[in-house]
């Protein structure tokens, strides 16, 4: 019997695929992240910053996403 340890990712609680600039995550918060740092995009939250971000919801508020991204320990110096 094979048992797979699927791990959550610490910003949306979707399958991690591995530790992403210092965090277990999965690939669509890595890509986010990156993306939102080279870009040095600004995101606004309409909701005052209190928005869920979960699996089905982590497209909703850009700036909710990255915000949890950064409190869960994303680091920007990985990006280059």
């Amino acid at each position: 019997m094979w048992y797979i340890n699927l791990e959550e990712c610490c910003i949306c609680g979707d399958i991690a695929d591995g530790y992403h600039y210092g965090v277990l995550s999965c690939r669509g918060c890595n890509a986010f992240f990156r993306r939102a740092v080279s870009l040095d995009v600004q995101f606004y939250c309409r909701r005052g910053g209190t928005c869920r971000v979960d699996k089905n919801a982590r497209c909703a508020c850009r700036a909710c996403r990255l915000k949890k991204c950064e409190e869960m320990g994303m680091d920007r110096k990985g990006i280059y």
